[in-house]
């Protein structure tokens, strides 16, 4: 039954942003690639200037590096080929590409959902345990609970994905969406389909509100906790060294209950703007976050600016 149904599709076509018409399919082309180049870009800066700036191995900007390899590798699992169908009219994807590439979608948003919670622990302890911070929460233990952030997803994804690949896809071969994602393909299965949704939505449910229930957890207590400081300087200070954070938490996890609560109130969006606002909630926040890494947080910041001040004396001296 299995090899059957395999062989009755070869391969998928993505649809991409339906009614888009032809006219428009090269500027599209060339404003997802811009947008690639800023996701590629700017979080392979954020990588290197860690990696190489001794003052930031720290647990914070570690955490910062793991972020921006979900973000890095969500936009090259996702933009090329929507890419290659507006700029070389290429919408053809193989069956098991397709599979591939749902794979990385969801395991790498799974992923960097857990890492925020994660970083959520991370300025729970700065706040409430300032003095022990270095010694609770070291680079080796941010690494095993990342670690663990990336491990989760990336064995239960598998289960997700087989039971999907083993659907038999005798109807259409069409897919309504950018890329891969597992609604848009199952949505493409002759039977068994409610099953395998439902066990697939429970753990997107789990992967989403598990950290966001500790997320909203942690900083309800942070701010209370800030609220009570009598400097307004210390106030100040202390919500500074949570900003960066919250703000990637909010473009991360906004979007997606805003969309899930529309739905539930019965708000729905027509097809294409419906995969319009995937598409800017998935793709937008991993260009932005490096910018946010860059001049929301401090270390980061006063860094570039002595590399840059260095650069322009060193200039000068040259001339």
């Amino acid at each position: 039954m299995f090899d059957t149904n395999v062989t009755r599709i070869q391969d998928f076509f993505i649809i991409g942003f339906p009614g888009l018409s032809s006219e428009l399919h090269k500027p599209v082309s060339g404003l997802l690639f811009v947008l690639f180049l800023a996701i590629a870009g700017g979080n392979v800066f954020i990588l290197v200037f860690v990696k190489y700036e001794r003052s930031l191995h720290k647990p914070t900007y570690l955490i910062f590096c793991h972020l921006a390899l979900t973000d890095l590798g969500f936009g090259t699992a996702t933009l090329p080929k929507i890419i290659s169908k507006y700029w070389l009219d290429d919408s053809i994807i193989s069956f098991y590409g397709c599979f591939v590439q749902m794979y990385f979608v969801h395991f790498l948003a799974t992923a960097h959902s857990f890492i925020l919670m994660v970083m959520a622990l991370d300025r729970f302890i700065a706040v409430f345990a300032p003095l022990r911070y270095a010694s609770l929460f070291t680079n080796t233990t941010v690494s095993v609970l990342c670690g663990v952030s990336w491990f989760m997803p990336a064995s239960w994804m598998i289960g997700i994905v087989f039971d999907a690949l083993i659907l038999p896809f005798c109807n259409s071969n069409i897919i309504i969406q950018c890329y891969c994602d597992h609604t848009a393909i199952t949505a493409l299965g002759c039977e068994n389909v409610r099953e395998v949704q439902v066990t697939a939505l429970g753990l997107a449910m789990f992967s989403l509100m598990v950290p966001l229930g500790f997320i909203v957890f942690s900083y309800f207590f942070i701010i209370v906790a800030v609220m009570r400081i009598s400097s307004s300087e210390g106030r100040t200070k202390s919500l500074s060294t949570c900003m960066p954070q919250l703000i990637i938490t909010f473009l991360f996890y906004m979007p997606r209950c805003f969309v899930y609560l529309a739905n539930n109130v019965g708000f729905t969006f027509s097809v294409p703007v419906r995969i319009v606002v995937v598409m800017l909630y998935s793709l937008l926040p991993a260009a932005f976050n490096p910018i946010i890494y860059c001049f929301k947080t401090k270390d980061i910041k006063e860094n570039l600016k002595k590399k840059l001040f260095i650069r322009r004396i060193n200039i000068s001296t040259k001339t």
